[in-house]
């Protein structure tokens, strides 16, 4: 067994051997604070989620570090804006990410760290950086000099010479303008914090290294995030913890975008959609299963049709699970293992996409199990589906998922509703025990126009919610 990863310092997908044997550990760039998430930015952590979770699998012990940037110049500009404190402002947003998170199904992070958090940290890095003529100051700011780190670029393979960063940032002392801020002096009315150099606050890129040394050491196995960090984040980065003298990350992983229109979606851009609408609209395992299920490193065009479409593909699934449970009389437990074309595709750098065509057609084959009436491999074929979807997070017999999102409320409302089709469907029963047709079909497209999918089994009619 040997999981392979598109490397992107690499260009290519290689074989994942970890630094100490039986362990991972994964660096993850998470939320900027800024404004609730929209599906994009979930989109990243849910990828992660799955590589996570098929590590574990494979049996390896996994730290998995997702950091907040709580403080930033956008943070700072809707605190003024607003008239409300920068900290009020991160932290609401925080608890925004942290719900759109728990509701898709992810796994919580080993740690959480927050930028402000760690200024001890990346003084140490910084004093470091200067002693080893890789940073400088200038009028209370601390800049990395991007002329002293030959290997600068490297990730994103550009050219420094066709490297410009803009003037009007308000960034003044800079011996050569492509040099970027590790520390920002104070302004009036900013946050700050006492460094040896003045009070300021923190550039964003110097997060990220200090945070991964702390909780990673000097090298770990996997840093990730989107394709919009490659530069100037993560190169940025790369400089900062290598010219310390970390040997830092040995696997970069890079997750593509939802887009809308072939733009990607951005806040900015006002092409967003939010998860806090999205899961009042769609259900919650749903919506991991649109956005998870493609190939982390392909690009997903958001568009209400394609989310019926998942939502029929998982209905299928779904209602699999049912008539399999109402046959072996009660629950079936997932198998141990998952089948080995479905391991195949995962090792080969996270196929779900082929991984899922495996789900698919084992659901088929138990489907033909049930129609000739062969209990025995119905239920196995049910048993590996749920191995296979436990690993993808989207199980819906994990607890997680049970009466929507695991809520007392959720579990209330399906009883009552429940109660109430099948008043109704005893109604139709009696219609067709007397063979009055009309009226039993009648019911039955009165509850189809309700939403509803009702079919008739051996053991009596039963319903299931339908696509949209």
């Amino acid at each position: 067994m040997t999981i392979r990863l598109y490397d992107t310092s690499a260009r290519q997908i290689r074989d994942f051997t970890p630094l100490t044997a039986g362990c991972v550990s994964i660096y993850l760039c998470g939320a900027t604070v800024q404004a609730a998430p929209h599906i994009g930015h979930v989109r990243s952590y849910l990828n992660f989620d799955v590589m996570r979770r098929w590590f574990a699998y494979r049996g390896y012990d996994v730290t998995f570090i997702r950091n907040v940037t709580d403080i930033d110049d956008k943070i700072i500009a809707k605190a003024a804006e607003q008239g409300r404190p920068w900290w009020s402002i991160g932290y609401e947003n925080e608890l925004a990410f942290n719900s759109g998170y728990d509701a898709l199904g992810c796994l919580r992070p080993t740690y959480e760290p927050r930028a402000t958090g760690h200024v001890p940290e990346m003084i140490e890095m910084m004093r470091g950086l200067i002693e080893r003529g890789h940073a400088y100051e200038s009028e209370g700011n601390v800049y990395f000099d991007v002329k002293s780190f030959p290997g600068y670029l490297s990730l994103s393979r550009q050219e420094l010479d066709n490297i410009r960063q803009p003037e009007s940032t308000g960034e003044t002392g800079k011996r050569d303008p492509r040099d970027f801020a590790m520390w920002k002096s104070a302004k009036p009315g900013e946050p700050s914090w006492e460094t040896p150099w003045g009070r300021g606050r923190p550039g964003w890129h110097l997060e990220c290294s200090a945070m991964a040394h702390k909780y990673l050491g000097e090298a770990f196995d996997i840093h990730g995030g989107g394709l919009d960090l490659i530069f100037p984040h993560h190169e940025n980065e790369i400089a900062q913890a290598k010219a310390f003298g970390d040997e830092f990350a040995k696997y970069w992983v890079h997750n593509a975008w939802v887009t809308m229109s072939g733009e990607k979606m951005s806040k900015s851009l006002g092409n967003s959609v939010l998860v806090s609408e999205m899961v009042k609209q769609w259900r919650p395992i749903v919506l991991r299963y649109y956005l998870g299920t493609p190939h982390y490193r392909s690009m997903i065009e958001y568009s209400e049709d394609a989310l019926r479409e998942a939502e029929s593909a998982f209905a299928r699934i779904e209602g699999f699970y049912q008539r399999v449970i109402e046959k072996a009389g009660g629950p079936v437990e997932p198998a141990r293992e998952v089948p080995p074309a479905f391991a195949e595709a995962m090792d080969d750098d996270l196929g779900v996409p082929q991984a899922l065509a495996i789900v698919h057609t084992t659901v088929r084959q138990g489907n033909s199990a049930l129609a000739a009436d062969d209990k025995d491999a119905a239920i196995a074929r049910l048993s590996e589906v749920r191995a296979m979807l436990g690993v993808l997070g989207l199980d819906p017999l994990d607890p997680h998922w049970d009466g929507g999102n695991g809520s007392d409320r959720g579990e209330e409302l399906h009883g009552a509703v429940d109660t109430l089709v099948r008043l109704v469907l005893e109604q139709r029963e009696s219609a067709r025990a007397r063979k009055d047709w009309a009226t039993a079909d009648a019911i039955r497209d009165q509850l189809q126009q309700s939403g509803l999918v009702i079919e008739d089994s051996p053991t009596g009619p039963r319903w299931t919610l339908g696509p949209r």
